[in-house]
């Protein structure tokens, strides 16, 4: 007979889960594993809330299992190392983001792409090497093996840089690897929210001119007087859109609805690139001319490796690199999933976790 969530390990744990699809978050008590030769335990201090979160939850995507502690943009201070750690000690501050484990095998592993790794184990709602179910940082405490595990910087902000385990790789690495880190390129930003503001951020430290794109004209002072972007272009207007044709090297499109990709791909130059880091829930209308007729490219993107993750916070550490975040606790994150499905916040919620545990 399975065990229960409680006692299949020997670390007591406190968390807050959703049970069903209805999305409902409440305290749940589960367990850990202790401390492998290779494994990091830490306490939690801080968790950003993804839009993902709120998909997991809700079992958007058909491949939830609960019930589901999300959270994959933790951070926290080391409290136990295993004997066989060799990166990390006790009172060190960590991150970890979206994944705990993958082949380290295969040839994605090999290439520090354990994203693409077909046995990847996401940081909550899959079976770990044990079989047990992962769960995420809406909780006090995590273990993990230290492969997967980014050392934070010295200094740099916890609460308002876990955002960037999840937000921060997710832009930056499409950038890095689609060549659009170059000084003097034009970049465009599609949607400004949690992941967009952050994109904009990361593509004016590589030097690059950015333009937001955005549905929203209300937007606009916000896009330029503080996160600095060049221009901005409603998406609505057919006018804006058109003068605005062929002045892009590439765009990063961070919008999980449903949108129209044509208007976009007409703002990119010859041999330029249509980036997308958002999930929308169904498939998007795609015309091969606007393709073919400038050779122009529709890539794709998932967050990082390893390496390039913790490349990832140490460019942002010294380039001031923040999101913009709202602090709650973990009592608020009901009201916080409902804000965020209404995209009601600039541009993410972090939960703090050590205080909200800190009675418990």
């Amino acid at each position: 007979m399975a065990k229960s969530p409680e006692t299949e390990h020997p670390v007591k744990a406190l968390g807050w889960a959703a049970r069903d699809t209805s999305g409902h978050l409440s305290p749940f008590t589960f367990s850990r594993r202790a401390a492998g030769d290779h494994d990091v335990q830490f306490k939690v201090l801080f968790c950003g809330v993804c839009h993902s979160d709120l998909h997991q939850i809700k079992n958007d995507w058909g491949i939830a299992v609960y019930p589901i502690v999300p959270g994959h943009e933790i951070v926290g201070e080391v409290t136990e190392v295993g004997c066989k750690v060799t990166k990390f000690k006790i009172g060190d501050k960590v991150g970890v983001g979206c994944l705990v484990g993958s082949c380290r095998d295969c040839e994605q592993c090999k290439s520090d792409l354990e994203n693409y790794c077909p046995k990847q184990i996401q940081t909550y709602s899959m079976p770990y090497l044990d079989g047990t179910i992962t769960y995420g940082g809406y909780s006090n405490l995590m273990v993990a093996d230290e492969h997967f595990v980014i050392r934070w910087p010295e200094n740099f902000p916890l609460a308002a840089g876990a955002p960037l385990l999840c937000a921060g790789i997710t832009t930056y690495s499409p950038m890095r690897y689609y060549g659009l880190d170059k000084p003097g390129q034009h970049i465009g930003v599609v949607g400004l929210g949690g992941l967009g503001h952050v994109a904009v951020k990361f593509a004016k430290a590589f030097g690059a001119k950015v333009t937001v794109i955005s549905t929203s004209l209300s937007k606009k002072k916000e896009a330029i007087e503080i996160l600095g972007a060049d221009h901005f272009l409603v998406s609505k207007n057919p006018e804006e859109m058109q003068a605005a044709a062929f002045t892009l090297d590439g765009i990063i499109d961070t919008v999980s609805a449903v949108h129209q990709l044509a208007p976009l791909l007409n703002l990119v130059k010859p041999h330029g690139k249509l980036i997308m880091v958002g999930a929308p829930e169904k498939p998007l209308e795609l015309f091969t001319f606007s393709l073919v007729l400038a050779r122009r490219i529709v890539g794709g993107s998932t967050i990082g490796g390893i390496k390039e993750t913790q490349e990832m916070i140490d460019f942002a550490a010294e380039h001031n690199i923040l999101p913009d975040v709202e602090m709650i606790s973990m009592d608020y994150i009901n009201t916080a999933m409902e804000r965020l499905a209404k995209s009601d916040v600039k541009y993410r919620f972090v939960i703090d976790v050590a205080n909200s545990f800190k009675s418990e």
